[in-house]
């Protein structure tokens, strides 16, 4: 698995079939027009993908799940200087867990 494109295929096979955009305190799902804190998902795993000369191609993929919500879908958001403006709680939500 070496593209973002070839990624998202996989996890959408795996059942992560929601496309959800972040806000600053929540993550928002259009189809659903549902609202989603920090407290009712967790990140399943992370994927980083980093473009040879273009920071702008950098980017991470999230695979998140929502038992609350009984959802499972993708997050897509660049990194470093290019990463969008979220809370504290949204920031720590987002972070790889420790096992």
């Amino acid at each position: 698995m070496t593209t973002l494109t070839e990624v998202l295929e996989i996890l959408k096979k795996e059942g992560y079939t929601t496309d959800f955009n972040l806000k600053s305190s929540c993550l928002a799902c259009v189809e659903n027009n549902l609202q989603i804190n920090p407290e009712d998902f967790v990140v399943d795993r992370h994927y980083r993908f980093e473009a040879g000369n273009d920071p702008g191609d950098e980017a991470i993929l999230y695979a998140i799940s929502s038992e609350k919500y009984n959802l499972k879908g993708t997050l897509i958001n660049g990194y470093g200087i290019y990463s969008d403006d979220i809370s504290n709680e949204m920031m720590r939500a987002l972070q790889p867990k420790q096992h």
